[in-house]
């Protein structure tokens, strides 16, 4: 009989165990084409990283299904103008390669403001990275936003 192979927690899941939120991890990436059975792209979230004209970075998270409106996403957060963070500086801004950048390690490292789309209250629980590249979580909307002290906002195009 074939040994189960545990699953390596990420540094995301110790977070949040030890702060006892529940969530369940996830062995995939949002970005790949084959998501798990019962998981709709819609429910998968993409965090991304952006800088403020006047409040440095800033970081959005959005469906996947779906784009950033910087316009929205600028106003609602105090800025003029905001732009994605290139993808050069990415990892030395958040400490996250393309693809890993998740809210819960971004707001244990920096303070950064983060703003989710509106649609993930109406949906209960979402799916972020956790961290790694091909590791997810699904968490629930609003414990994840209490945690890393998150403001809902209208910020899809």
């Amino acid at each position: 009989m074939a040994k189960k192979t545990k699953v390596k927690k990420t540094l995301v899941d110790q977070i949040l165990d030890k702060a006892k939120i529940p969530h369940d991890s996830l062995d995939f990436n949002g970005l790949d084409a084959q998501s798990p059975e019962g998981v709709e792209p819609s429910d998968i979230f993409k965090t991304l990283a952006l800088k403020g004209d006047k409040t440095g970075p800033i970081i959005g998270i959005v469906p996947i299904t779906e784009h950033l409106s910087e316009k929205k996403l600028a106003k609602v957060s105090g800025n003029k103008k905001v732009t994605m963070i290139p993808q050069r500086e990415l990892e030395k801004t958040t400490g996250y390669v393309h693809g890993a950048n998740n809210p819960i390690g971004i707001r244990q490292k920096h303070k950064f403001p983060i703003y989710i789309d509106n649609i993930a209250l109406e949906l209960g629980q979402i799916i972020v990275s956790a961290g790694e590249l091909k590791r997810s979580i699904r968490i629930d909307s609003q414990a994840l936003a209490d945690f890393v002290s998150a403001e809902f906002a209208d910020i899809k195009e």
